[in-house]
């Protein structure tokens, strides 16, 4: 059996903005998804970031610094809980399913450094795995499709329902579907161990990652670099 045809646990955050270095956590979701994808669990976190929330980030989920002031949790204590609630799946070999997982777990990283919580990495003591990253997956499988490859677009691609975009739970539902799409619709990737497809997709990753970054030299910046790591950009200290 695949680990598409078995349980999977979909994650997701929405924060301040896109700079894993700066931005902060709003909320967070973290969904456990049978075999059949009904849902079998589900925890969420609200949080205080502690700094104003942008406008032009509010007008995509939906939440205000003030809602957070007086509705959120600090931040501390949520981040805490957040992590060891992903070490517990990962210590369990459930494969945790995260779009673009390079940008929700190095922010997690980064808010768990800023706050003096141990950090996933710290916890497990060692990589973060088995991770399923629909969007690498994609890419991987449909190298050459033109157009956007966001959730939605993705989920419109696949067949996938998207309730709700741009709520932490509806879209680590969806994350999960589009990759039991992947998983159906590819055998290539279609592995009987979720620990294998987590090293597919490492090397894919790495794979986009040089491919974007030699597209970007040749279109007219010579000096950019595209980060290769994954489903963790390391920390600089």
């Amino acid at each position: 059996m695949s680990w598409h045809q078995e349980l999977l646990v979909g994650f997701d955050l929405e924060t301040t903005g896109t700079d894993v270095e700066r931005d902060r956590i709003v909320t967070a979701a973290l969904i456990r998804l049978e075999g059949d994808g009904r849902a079998a669990g589900k925890q969420s976190w609200l949080l205080d970031p502690g700094v104003p929330i942008p406008d032009e980030a509010a007008a995509i989920h939906g939440i205000s610094t003030a809602y957070v002031q007086e509705h959120g949790r600090p931040p501390a204590t949520a981040i805490e809980e957040i992590t060891e609630a992903l070490a517990d799946v990962l210590r369990e070999d459930i494969p945790l399913v995260v779009m673009n997982a390079r940008y929700d777990l190095s922010l997690l990283d980064r808010e768990c450094r800023r706050h003096d919580v141990k950090t996933l990495s710290e916890r497990l003591g060692g990589p973060l795995a088995p991770v399923i990253d629909p969007l690498v997956l994609d890419k991987h499988v449909d190298r050459y499709r033109k157009g956007k490859r966001a959730l939605q677009a993705l989920c419109d691609h696949y067949g996938v329902r998207l309730d709700g975009a741009h709520e932490a739970g509806a879209d680590a539902v969806a994350a999960a579907g589009v990759a039991r799409r992947i998983g159906e619709k590819y055998p290539a990737v279609a592995l009987p161990s979720p620990r294998a497809l987590h090293t597919l997709q490492e090397e894919a990753a790495a794979e986009q990652a040089a491919s974007f970054q030699a597209y970007l030299r040749r279109s007219g910046d010579p000096q950019a670099i595209v980060e290769a790591s994954w489903p963790l950009i390391p920390y600089q200290r």
